[in-house]
């Protein structure tokens, strides 16, 4: 299986915890949920795996 380049699984782990914080608010722009829901699903792709909880743990541990 490939793995990606650490620098970018950096990025995509800063990137959804930027999203997850902006998504938390009280009001949240459709964008927003659409790019984290994007950033998720390139996580799982990413790290060969299925649930976001499970791409997390793979991208921290590849790290």
């Amino acid at each position: 299986m490939l793995k990606a380049h650490p620098a970018v699984l950096r990025n995509l782990l800063a990137i959804h915890a930027a999203l997850r914080h902006e998504v938390s608010g009280d009001v949240v722009p459709l964008q927003a949920w659409r790019q984290l829901l994007d950033t998720e699903y390139t996580l799982c792709v990413s790290t060969g795996t299925y649930s976001v909880e499970e791409a997390l743990a793979a991208a921290r541990s590849q790290l």
